[in-house]
């Protein structure tokens, strides 16, 4: 009967979209008419049903199956979605680089996060001991990971942190926003900051020095030295975002004990784990990012790996802070969204560097970055009202 309920609600979203905008028959055709986009639909459609039979025949249980199913969704919705922010520099500064060799990189620090992580016996890092977990999942909790992949379409940088977390356990959504308002207001201030001083000494020399400049052999230019630090760079920022966001995803394997702590994976479904997030890490590779992805592109100059070293540095220091509450603003184990940090931190990036550089250059930067702001809002506004809206059809509010 929920089963049935969740592709009801589906089938009205889509048709009321379908009846009401002027512009669906040409949203539809470029989701659907794609012959690239329906071949992957096509692969995760095949695998999703090899899942369920594979489930079906180790005889689990329903629960047991909605935790594995949830976790592949939730999983794919992070990959496509928040992964792409993370890495977004990376893929666009290395766009000539094979997509394998970047999985590799990225799936390799991906392994040692996991692997110790669930040796310490705390695979989300700390961040889900304050958030409830039913001991029984219902299909509705399906939901979440489903409606993020739908909205990610549009290019609209939703939070899976409000979206995901925020179903498990609503009590926690006011203290989220303020611990990730706060995020995007320090990312904002400190990328204004920094890129004020030192634009002029980097940017500016990045533009007019382009890498690999024939005669010059000046440290500004070498390319081997740049790919090494804009690599270590991404190392370290992406170790950062998995401690803070693999709560997201592993939410609907672990379970809460009862002494109040969470129960460590078994070998087997840390393995299952491990190999979906390697494969979709992959798939998201092979596919050069997504719609997201242009919000990385659109700033100045992020195609350039040298630039891209200073955001990824940046991006993983301010992470740094949070996970550790270094300032002593905010509750560390709190979840939040790393999304909102991403979009402060390209913000102040770019008002600086236009600023110094008196450059207006194609669309108003404002503008963009009021774009930008209101698509991180309507994020918000979204997850919580659908968070909303199932958890009261589904009675679990």
């Amino acid at each position: 009967m929920e089963a049935s309920l969740i592709i009801v609600i589906l089938g009205i979203l889509v048709a009321t979209y379908t009846a009401t905008n002027k512009n669906s028959g040409a949203f539809l055709g470029e989701l659907f008419g794609d012959k690239d986009k329906l071949r992957s639909y096509g692969i995760m459609g095949g695998l999703a049903i090899i899942l369920l039979i594979v489930m079906a025949l180790a005889g689990m249980g329903s629960s047991q199956m909605i935790m594995a199913i949830g976790f592949v969704l939730a999983a794919y919705s992070v990959v496509g979605n928040d992964v792409i922010q993370t890495l977004g520099t990376f893929l666009t500064s290395n766009e000539k680089q094979p997509w394998y060799i970047l999985w590799a990189f990225a799936g390799s620090i991906l392994t040692a996060v996991l692997v110790y992580g669930w040796m310490q016996g705390d695979i989300a890092y700390d961040r889900l001991d304050k958030v409830t977990i039913p001991t029984q999942l219902s299909w509705w909790f399906v939901l979440p990971p489903l409606i993020l992949m739908f909205l990610t379409r549009f290019g609209i940088p939703v939070s899976t942190t409000f979206l995901i977390i925020t179903f498990f356990s609503s009590k926690d959504l006011m203290g989220m926003v303020q611990k990730s308002g706060m995020g995007y207001v320090i990312a904002f201030i400190a990328a204004g900051a920094i890129y004020l001083a030192i634009t002029k000494l980097t940017e500016k020399k990045f533009i007019e020095l382009p890498i690999d400049k024939p005669g010059d052999n000046s440290l500004w230019t070498n390319r081997t030295f740049w790919t090494v630090a804009q690599w270590s760079a991404t190392a370290f920022l992406w170790s950062q975002w998995l401690t803070q966001d693999l709560a997201n995803i592993y939410i609907y394997l672990l379970q809460k004990e009862p002494g109040g702590g969470l129960s460590n994976l078994g070998a087997g479904p840390f393995i299952f784990s491990l190999v979906v997030l390697l494969g979709l890490l992959g798939f998201i590779f092979y596919q050069k990012g997504g719609a997201i992805q242009e919000i990385v592109k659109s700033k100045t100059n992020t195609a350039d790996i040298r630039s891209a070293t200073f955001v990824d540095l940046m991006y993983g220091v301010v992470l740094y802070l949070f996970k550790y509450n270094a300032l002593g603003l905010w509750e560390a184990k709190l979840p939040m969204s790393t999304t909102w940090v991403f979009i402060g931190l390209l913000a102040g990036r770019e008002i600086a560097i236009r600023f110094r550089l008196q450059s207006n250059e194609g669309n108003p930067v404002f503008k963009n970055i009021a774009l930008d702001f209101g698509k991180v809002m309507l994020g918000l506004g979204v997850s919580v009202a659908l968070v909303k809206l199932m958890q009261v059809a589904a009675g679990i509010g």
